[in-house]
């Protein structure tokens, strides 16, 4: 737990997640972006999207191949994927539902809103990576002790 605003109790998390509303549960439900992606956009994860293209990376369906969003249905957590359906015993076809989590985005819907998300969150990365080296100590720092 890193924020002391926050409650670490599995009973208060799980009300929040539960409990959550629609915006937060958009940010919840991100998932990773692909290798080529993440090298082209300077982003590692994004909260999907209807259009977005998306890989199964675990369960059932990992083998599959690539597929659409056909809905993000945030009230269940779940999204649903083009040709991932399963047949009823009456015969009759449904959806079946994923979650954000065990699917890797590999090509995005983008458009005005996205692109400047993306954009943000790309400067929001290379600020963070700059600071990675603070109060490290140098090679340079502990050859300058001795000299006074």
């Amino acid at each position: 737990k890193f924020n002391a605003a926050v409650s670490g109790s599995r009973r208060k998390c799980r009300k929040a997640h539960f409990s959550a509303p629609s915006h937060i549960r958009r940010k919840v439900m991100s998932a990773s972006l692909s290798k080529d992606l993440r090298l082209k956009f300077g982003v590692r994860s994004l909260p999907i999207r209807r259009d977005d293209e998306v890989q199964i990376m675990r369960g059932k369906y990992a083998k599959e191949p690539v597929a659409k969003v056909t809905s993000v249905y945030r009230r269940r957590y779940c999204i649903y994927v083009d040709r991932i359906i399963k047949e009823k015993t009456n015969g009759a076809q449904v959806p079946v539902p994923i979650h954000p989590s065990n699917v890797q985005i590999t090509k995005l819907k983008l458009d005005k809103d996205r692109k400047d998300l993306l954009e943000r969150k790309k400067v929001g990365r290379a600020g963070a990576d700059k600071d990675k080296g603070k109060g490290k100590i140098k090679q340079s720092d502990v050859a300058m002790q001795d000299v006074d």
